[in-house]
């Protein structure tokens, strides 16, 4: 006696595909974003727009103005310039004579500020690379080089102009304070800068303390920016910048040697603070103020070196 086996089950078909009906009198066709792509294909209805630098501006000048260390740093900064320079005016009115030029006293509050534009600098581009969106921001603008520009650019003009109003306030503290006091026996005083045996600004002296003095520091703040992008470490950078704002002045002062005059005296000449010191009309070399622009010029093309290589970086190293 023989067991049936079991059938085997078939698999069901598909029912085949209906004809095309044909369309009923006066339909229309769909319309919409994606009439006109092959079978299957999907095109986005969202209107596709092709981005510039002004979307980068726009995204950095967003990133700057809501960031707390922007805030905090660019207003200790004002305080310590309008401060130091208010406390200087008046200890210099307290003398009898004047002794240095009129908008002199601003530099020593300028000297500390600068230190906070050099930090926002190199935070501006670090902080992205030290938490890890720059990976965002890449993937939202792949052009890096647009990236870079866009940080540069709104820093730069955030740093000049609120320096310029620190130093623009300090210099009419110090204008008014000091204007008509009578003038000593001082070398660096510019003879424009006295008139009838009294201490007054010229327009020049006006012109180098605010805007030539804003331009150095907003500068010095993008080659620190540049710095932090050769780097992408936050600490590195800024130490990098305070060296570079230090070391020279401090490597002159042991070079006494006759032998090493004039290396000493090319660290003095060339370093940023005396680049600062010279527009305020006190160098340290007594070369008066007419070398002002000069150095601004040599600031301007070293960050430019500096920048461009950051460019390059850029362009050829992984996030």
């Amino acid at each position: 006696m023989t067991t049936p086996m079991p059938s085997t089950p078939q698999p069901q078909q598909a029912p085949a595909p209906l004809p095309p009906q044909p369309a009923e009198q006066g339909a229309t066709a769909p319309q919409g974003p994606w009439q006109g792509a092959p079978a299957g294909a999907y095109t986005s209805p969202i209107p596709i727009r092709t981005t510039h630098i002004g979307h980068a501006l726009a995204s950095e000048w967003t990133k700057i103005r809501t960031v707390r260390s922007t805030m905090w740093t660019l207003s200790v900064m004002f305080v310590l310039v309008v401060g130091i320079g208010l406390m200087t005016a008046f200890g210099l009115d307290s003398s009898s004579h004047a002794q240095a030029p009129l908008l002199s006293g601003g530099l020593f509050g300028l000297m500390l500020g600068q230190i906070c534009i050099l930090t926002l600098g190199v935070l501006v581009i670090t902080s992205e690379f030290g938490t890890g969106m720059i990976r965002t921001t890449l993937t939202a603008c792949p052009a890096r080089g647009r990236v870079l520009a866009a940080k540069a650019i709104v820093f730069f003009l955030v740093s000049f102009l609120m320096t310029l109003v620190a130093t623009t306030l300090t210099a009419a503290i110090q204008s008014s304070t000091l204007s008509g006091k009578p003038a000593g026996e001082f070398a660096s005083v510019p003879s424009d800068s006295i008139v009838g045996g009294e201490l007054v600004a010229a327009d020049g002296e006006w012109l180098r303390a605010t805007v030539g003095a804003s331009l150095y520091v907003a500068l010095l703040g993008l080659l620190a920016l540049a710095v932090g992008s050769l780097l992408r470490h936050s600490a590195g950078a800024i130490t990098t910048m305070l060296g570079v704002i230090l070391l020279p002045l401090l490597l002159a002062l042991f070079m006494q040697m006759e032998s090493l005059r004039d290396l000493q005296e090319a660290l003095v000449k060339y370093s940023p603070l005396n680049g600062l010191a010279t527009m305020f009309g006190i160098p340290f070399l007594d070369d008066g103020s007419s070398g002002a622009w000069k150095l601004l010029l040599i600031l301007a093309g070293i960050t430019g070196v500096a920048l461009a290589g950051a460019f390059a970086v850029t362009h050829n190293r992984d996030v």
